[in-house]
């Protein structure tokens, strides 16, 4: 196996030669505003994110559930949350038919 070479790093002394920026002061960052107030309506689109559901179809609970029955699912893949969903309701459906 070939040994891995280490490539050259770039330090301090490397950024300030081609560092075009001045240093900021502290009167600078006096003067500084948040992103928000100088750029509201770019910040309205980033905190946009995914948005309301169309049509909820689930809540949003805290639930505890035994560390094996967790385990059972989390091993069958990924959506095994969908798949605890699925199996209640299977349940929630026997019941109510015997009802």
């Amino acid at each position: 196996m070939k040994s891995a070479k280490k490539k050259p790093g770039y330090g301090a002394k490397d950024l300030r030669e081609v560092s075009d920026s001045p240093e900021l002061t502290k009167a600078d960052f006096a003067k500084a505003r948040p992103f928000g107030e100088v750029f509201p309506h770019l910040a309205a689109s980033v905190r946009k994110g995914r948005g309301p559901s169309k049509s909820p179809t689930k809540k949003l609970v805290s639930l505890r559930i035994s560390p094996d029955v967790i385990e059972y699912f989390k091993s069958t893949g990924s959506g095994w949350q969908s798949r605890i969903d699925e199996t209640l309701r299977g349940v929630v459906k026997r019941k109510a038919a015997k009802r």
